[in-house]
């Protein structure tokens, strides 16, 4: 069963790029929330989690944190079982924080 993955985001974010680009690397389909295009969408986001910084990932609902939270779970291992997902590992092998 597939889980339901939000993110929230604006243009000119590269925490947002970033974190676009792992979630693609581990197949995850998610529905992303422009806060600068979507009127309401950064209020909503705030009332959701309580942050004021894009972007934002929620899974099934839950908050899972910033780009810096899904990284750390995915440098621990941790993120494919939150996505519910496993990664392209072509596409995550061998990158380190430089590459990021």
């Amino acid at each position: 069963m597939s889980r339901q993955v939000e993110i929230y985001t604006r243009a000119g974010c590269g925490y947002c790029v970033l974190a676009k680009r792992l979630l693609d690397d581990y197949g995850v389909r998610y529905e992303e929330h422009r806060i600068d295009r979507e009127q309401g969408r950064r209020a909503e986001m705030i009332e959701r989690c309580r942050r004021h910084t894009v972007p934002q990932i929620f899974v099934d609902g839950q908050h899972l944190g910033d780009c810096d939270a899904i990284y750390a779970r995915h440098q621990a291992g941790q993120l494919a079982a939150a996505l519910g997902a496993t990664p392209d590992q072509d596409s995550t092998q061998g990158e380190s924080d430089d590459e990021r």
